[in-house]
């Protein structure tokens, strides 16, 4: 499994309605599981031994071979009679702000029966208002594609959110999730409330080296790196606290119905965000179309089957919303370059396509406007002529890297995928 992890992006907050902004600081107590409603359709459909459609949206943690692979064997194995297929969605680094505008891609169009949405990690450093903004599009979408598709949120941890665990408090963005919860009467089951009382008793060490036979250690090592359980230890736990929370939410499980988009807890959620294709007439200057067959095209193909990558300065991606956000589903790499971000006549921004984790490729989001006055919006992106310092922007612990393989460093390039828009592309001013 990947060990590297990269948070998701801050946004700027907007501001809270009053009958949230007044339980903002309130932290609920820290329980395994809240069942609510819980997942009526899809335990009609196993019952009657159907097939179903299983969906991991996530990050890292879910995306790594552990509790999403171990709870669907698991829900075979309780479901005889019925047929379990998954549908991974999982991206390491990623939050519920890139989550909410691939779902439809990743998710709804291949019909899922239960969604699992797990970024309550990646979402730590996140606003408790971003992540109602996220969340809250999350389940509007999905229930307007489908209103008998039923979801799950879980609870991931990393070792920055053990003490308010220890207190008996949900970490906040937990804590944000279940203001969603509550509101459409979503089950939620958080992984790390036995994880914390297992370390308390002294049965459990959250950080510590791998051992050689991880099962069988005394105590159990939950992980190396504080985020990343471990598949035999952790990610065991992770599963066993959805079979213990199991029972509940089958008896809060009535008669299947369709769920309903109740009035928003936030009416500036984005249930309006999108990805949309980037087309050839959207860029200029020199841009290829990699192959989806070999290389970065093939790596990323899953998420990312159309990939253009600009070869030379001055190429530039130009397109127009009518809408309030637009970003760019981007690769960060160690041959990434410096960009200019032009939104209507705005003073331009830079920003990088290298981060301080690029001794590799990865998926991530170019956040380029955000909370703009709803209407037209021109955008244009450049890739400018100044050769970065690569080796200054990796963190310390990666320079070593750098040194051992500074010829992945000397082009200046940048991958892009489509557009994360919330609105809608609109033909350009032709006029200029």
């Amino acid at each position: 499994m990947d060990q590297k992890i990269c948070l998701g992006i801050l946004l700027l907050a907007a501001s809270l309605t009053p009958c949230v902004a007044e339980d903002l600081e309130f932290r609920r107590d820290a329980v395994e599981c809240t069942p609510r409603a819980g997942l009526p359709n899809f335990l009609a459909k196993v019952d009657a031994g159907q097939s179903v459609n299983v969906a991991y949206l996530g990050g890292s943690i879910t995306a790594a071979g552990g509790w999403r692979v171990q709870s669907l064997a698991w829900f075979q194995e309780q479901y005889q009679q019925a047929t379990f297929k998954e549908i991974n969605a999982a991206i390491g680094g990623t939050g519920s702000d890139l989550g909410v505008f691939r779902l439809h891609n990743d998710v709804l169009r291949h019909h899922p029966d239960l969604m699992f949405v797990e970024f309550a990690v990646n979402d730590g450093g996140t606003s408790p208002e971003q992540i109602h903004r996220a969340m809250e599009g999350i389940v509007r979408q999905t229930w307007k594609a489908d209103p008998s598709i039923d979801i799950c949120f879980v609870y991931t941890l990393s070792h920055t959110m053990l003490s308010e665990l220890r207190g008996g408090k949900m970490p906040r963005a937990a804590n944000a999730m279940e203001d969603l919860a509550d509101h459409y009467q979503i089950p939620s089951i958080h992984f790390g409330v036995n994880v914390v009382e297992m370390e308390s008793k002294g049965e459990l060490i959250f950080k510590a080296p791998k051992p050689a036979k991880t099962a069988e250690a005394k105590p159990m090592v939950f992980s190396t790196d504080g985020v990343h359980p471990h598949v035999e230890t952790g990610h065991r736990l992770y599963t066993e606290s959805i079979a213990r929370s199991w029972p509940a939410i089958v008896d809060a499980s009535r008669e299947p119905q369709s769920h309903e988009r109740i009035q928003p807890l936030r009416a500036d959620n984005w249930e309006h965000a999108k990805q949309i294709p980037i087309t050839a007439d959207m860029l200029h200057g020199d841009w290829r179309k990699l192959s989806s067959t070999e290389g970065l095209g093939k790596q990323f193909n899953k998420y990312l089957p159309d990939l253009y990558q600009a070869m030379e300065p001055g190429a530039t991606l130009e397109f127009t919303i009518q809408g309030t956000a637009a970003s760019v589903f981007e690769l960060l790499g160690p041959d990434g370059c410096e960009l200019k971000l032009q939104v209507d006549d705005r003073q331009a921004k830079k920003q990088n396509s290298i981060d301080g984790y690029c001794t590799y490729h990865r998926l991530a989001k170019l956040a380029i406007a955000s909370e703009l006055e709803p209407g037209r919006h021109p955008i244009k992106v450049t890739v400018t002529h100044r050769k970065l310092d690569k080796r200054e922007i990796l963190f310390e612990q990666n320079r070593k890297f750098f040194d051992a393989h500074s010829d992945r460093y000397e082009d200046q390039a940048w991958y892009v995928g489509s557009l994360l828009v919330i609105g809608d592309v609109v033909p350009g001013d032709t006029s200029n």
